[in-house]
């Protein structure tokens, strides 16, 4: 059975400054979404599902759904903040999505196979799809409870423009992930790279840290284990407009309570995205290098 590639795309983009997931940055006006299609695509993913808000249906329908689906099959579901456990409703002037966690359990009837999940304005690299899919395509009935996720090291994950958000990792010798940790804003300073918090001395972090970029390998079996921990969430946070369920923090739950079990599939390849406007005329430099290496044709969907 082929791997779904689950693609979060309801993102507000605040941070850029418009609807970023259909901005143009290929030499053919290609999306960072068409990129990661066209990967997957090409590492033996068989169905793509996007993760959306319902004002941007028309938008994306336009651009991705009827030209997506002559080379894969692709399906949609809606992120909605009013779609929570029972028991629970959204609190009086929250509009922020609640985060990739909640995200994720969107698609659990659309997906009954093994899938990575991705954000829609991440350029992850080809390997990252191939290791994924390579993974994915190993697991068997018996170990459901066997994930995965590609990391990268810290400084291939930077921008020059402000502050990202990644969640920093340790594994052990056998390269099973034992501990996520979110950063919210970490940035580059005179003395080095460091998670800047308000209130509190700046955490500095090595290059070489392994950090998460939201690509993550998983088994249907996420979502049973994950509806109880996002309730969990809400207990505790749910007051909290900007309060977020992120999947590290899901996932870090999951491995320290030993319902999972996370394979850390390393990449050394330079991560990009556009976090910030600022941030989009270096990745068109890099993907038109690439097309020129060979790695991407001129025109992905020939």
């Amino acid at each position: 059975m082929k791997p779904t590639l689950l693609v979060m795309a309801a993102g507000m983009g605040s941070r850029y400054g418009g609807l970023k997931q259909i901005d143009p940055v290929g030499p053919a006006g290609e999306t960072i979404i068409d990129y990661s299609i066209f990967d997957a695509i090409r590492a033996g993913f068989g169905k793509v599902v996007f993760i959306i808000r319902r004002d941007i249906e028309a938008d994306f329908r336009e651009v991705f759904i009827s030209k997506l689906e002559k080379h894969i099959e692709v399906d949609y579901v809606f992120q909605e903040l009013d779609k929570l456990p029972v028991g629970f409703s959204v609190p009086e002037g929250r509009v922020k999505p609640w985060g990739t966690g909640h995200a994720i359990l969107m698609a659990a009837e659309k997906i009954r196979e093994p899938f990575a999940a991705i954000n829609a304005d991440d350029f992850y690299g080809a390997g990252a799809f191939q290791v994924m899919a390579q993974y994915l395509g190993s697991l068997t009935g018996k170990n459901q409870d066997e994930y995965a996720m590609v990391g990268y090291d810290l400084v291939n994950t930077m921008s020059e423009f402000g502050a990202v958000s990644r969640g920093i990792c340790t594994r052990d010798a056998d390269g099973w992930l034992s501990e996520v940790i979110e950063r919210t804003k970490i940035q580059f300073t005179p003395q080095g790279i460091a998670d800047i918090q308000e209130n509190i001395d700046p955490l500095p972090l090595r290059k070489d840290e392994i950090v998460s970029m939201n690509f993550w390998g998983f088994t249907p079996d996420f979502f049973r284990k994950a509806e109880p921990s996002f309730a969990e969430f809400l207990k505790e946070n749910g007051s909290n407009l900007k309060s977020e369920f992120y999947i590290p923090f899901v996932v870090d739950q999951m491995i320290k309570t030993k319902q999972a079990k996370v394979k850390v599939l390393q990449s050394h390849d330079r991560w990009f995205g556009v976090t910030y406007k600022e941030d989009k005329p270096l990745v068109v430099k890099k993907l038109v290098e690439l097309m020129q290496e060979g790695t991407y044709p001129g025109k992905l969907w020939q």
